[in-house]
């Protein structure tokens, strides 16, 4: 997509936002069922369905995808979709590979030491740029795009989540 196809999609619903800005609020959904053999659950992405499982570590056999995994590709996703978009609106010409790695210590959710957390540690997101982009270019594109991810501000910003369940 070029510059000018981007602002033309981008500018009639970037003027919706400004004069209704609760028209920019939504709620985004994902769901998921428990499989009928195994420890599985299948989510539906909206493109695939997707089989999840646990991780080698915690005992799964490594045909089904990883929650911590799928994090880490959500990751990976918004923020190289947010990249392009900043490099598109910016005239930067860029080809970039993104990779995210996160330490996590399965000791915690495996209930083994109530002092090891559980869940990821750290997340270390990088990139690998060809431009013929200038250093500052490169810099403030890569601050925009930290800026601008959704889910890499989720990741470093405390929410509000709330669990709830119900039987039927």
């Amino acid at each position: 997509m070029d510059r000018d196809t981007l602002r033309s999609v981008q500018k009639p619903l970037k003027q919706l936002y400004r004069e209704q800005p609760e028209a920019g609020s939504l709620v985004l959904e994902a769901s998921g069922t428990l499989g009928k053999e195994g420890l599985s659950c299948s989510v539906h992405t909206g493109q695939a369905l997707v089989d999840a499982g646990l991780h080698p570590s915690t005992g799964g056999d490594g045909t089904l995808a990883c929650s911590g995994d799928m994090l880490l590709q959500a990751l990976v996703a918004c923020a190289g979709v947010t990249l392009a978009t900043v490099a598109i609106n910016r005239s930067l010409s860029v080809s970039v590979s993104v990779h995210a790695s996160g330490v996590l210590d399965v000791r915690g959710t495996l209930g083994l030491d109530p002092d090891v957390a559980v869940g990821f540690s750290s997340i270390k997101l990088s990139f690998e740029l060809q431009t013929e982009a200038s250093e500052q270019e490169v810099a403030q594109l890569i601050e925009a795009t930290e800026k601008y991810c959704v889910v890499l501000q989720t990741l470093k910003s405390p929410l509000d989540i709330e669990v709830a369940a119900s039987v039927q």
